[in-house]
């Protein structure tokens, strides 16, 4: 089964899922956020997600910030509506910088690195790839918040 990660934000959301074994994080795709819910919906109904992750955004000092209220009124519809597939929330700070960053570093023209949508999916892969991270280390970070 894969486990999902979602980066919600007020226009778009990227998407990034596992394989079936949980070895790799894959960008999936990056949706309107209005068509969020129809979309996971019908993912859900072809593919075996045994969890899924959302970007929690918090600011460098720890505070909650601005979209914070947001993803969290998601993650209560999100629970509603799949209440078989645990949700937890991730520290996603920086991870704009570091999708930015890897993009630069991988070679991408300019061009695509102004692609909000392919910056939003990567990073919700590298929410994914930190969660697995820190999940197969482990480490007692409390997901749940």
């Amino acid at each position: 089964m894969r486990i999902l990660a979602i980066d919600y934000g007020k226009r778009r959301t990227g998407i990034a899922v596992t394989d079936p074994l949980q070895i790799i994080a894959n960008g999936l795709t990056t949706v309107d956020t209005k068509q969020l819910m129809p979309f996971l919906s019908n993912y859900f109904q072809k593919e075996k997600v045994e969890r899924a992750v959302i970007g929690l955004p918090v600011q460098p000092n720890g505070q909650p910030s601005e979209n914070a209220a947001r993803v969290r009124s998601f993650a209560g519809e999100f629970r509603k509506a799949f209440p078989e597939i645990p949700l937890d929330f991730y520290d996603e700070r920086f991870t704009s910088v570091i999708a930015h960053r890897t993009m630069l570093e991988g070679g991408l023209p300019m061009m695509k690195r102004r692609d909000k949508a392919l910056v939003d999916e990567i990073s919700a892969c590298i929410i994914l790839q930190d969660y697995m991270q820190v999940t197969r280390n482990n480490q007692t970070t409390d997901f749940r918040k």
